[in-house]
């Protein structure tokens, strides 16, 4: 009987697989980051996601495109999954995260949204009666204990807005948990590359459309040439490399490995947070910061 436990990865193949990843965390780290640069230099979250997504059109479709080459063409069932999926996985997603950044600080809102593996179990609960165990429970409630004791200094640091920038970053997590969710079926008729440039390409419309809707096409040329020079960064190291990165990192390694290397990003975004944008760094943000990394680990482990 051909046994099902997966081979591991050939040594040269798994290191290549880690830098990958490591690359691609440390990546998505940055956007925070360079959001919270954007909103010093006057800009709003419109602006900032639409520029983003202006830059990262080309790269997208270009993804889609290549993807997509030699395979059949989308049914009229695809067409709407992608485009239901691009609003709630990236438009929706990336809208309610920039907007919760103007209240909270990098590092908080990058551990909101590693809270998502937790938020797709409880959305698979609630939504498809899935089974949830009690080893699973106690991962969650120890993720979520450290989300509230950094809450707890957020609120010390910016005030009772932070409720909002919370919420609104925690939107964006279920939000992106949706898509998760409801996009396995799709990932296998289409493959990851190719829903992901669509669903993207979709996000980028959606975004630079909203952009030209509110502001108009004349405010670009009012845009600081610092922001345009964030945007450009965030398109790419932030936002289409890193995509492509885990993507191929999930090829040679797994999705469990992969995503136990993305415990880079919120270490990454903390000491970006401290460095760049000089939040505070205290022992409750890194001990908050332990015990969500700590739940998410077990949670995979028992998963």
């Amino acid at each position: 009987m051909q046994s099902s436990t997966p081979h591991p990865a050939p040594p040269r193949r798994a290191w290549i697989g880690l830098l990958m990843a490591s690359l691609g965390a440390l990546g998505f780290s940055g956007k925070a980051i360079i959001v919270k640069l954007g909103y010093r230099h006057g800009a709003d979250a419109i602006t900032l996601l639409g520029l983003r997504m202006l830059f990262a059109l080309p790269l997208f479709l270009g993804l889609a495109w290549w993807a997509g080459r030699g395979r059949a063409a989308l049914t009229r069932r695809d067409r709407w999954a992608v485009l239901g999926l691009g609003f709630s996985g990236y438009y929706l997603a990336s809208f309610l995260d920039f907007a919760g950044l103007a209240y909270i600080s990098a590092s908080f809102e990058r551990l909101i949204l590693y809270l998502n593996p937790t938020l797709v179990l409880l959305l698979g609960w609630l939504l498809l009666g899935r089974r949830v165990g009690a080893r699973q429970v106690a991962a969650l409630g120890i993720s979520y204990a450290g989300v509230l004791w950094v809450f707890a200094q957020e609120l010390q640091w910016q005030g009772e807005h932070v409720w909002l920038g919370a919420l609104l970053v925690l939107g964006s997590a279920i939000s992106y948990a949706l898509y998760l969710l409801y996009s396995g079926e799709e990932v296998h008729r289409l493959g990851a590359m190719r829903l992901t440039g669509l669903a993207t390409s979709v996000a980028c419309l959606l975004c630079v459309g909203q952009y030209l809707l509110l502001r108009g096409p004349e405010a670009i040329a009012q845009v600081p040439v610092a922001v345009l020079q964030l945007s450009v960064l965030n398109a790419v190291l932030s936002t289409f490399a890193p995509v492509l990165l885990v993507m191929l990192a999930i090829e040679r390694l797994g999705a469990a490995v992969a995503a136990q290397t993305g415990m880079l990003g919120p270490m990454a975004t903390i000491a970006l947070g401290a460095w760049l944008l000089d939040e505070p760094l205290t022992t409750g943000v890194l001990g908050g910061t332990v015990l969500v990394l700590g739940g998410i680990l077990l949670l995979n482990r028992w998963r």
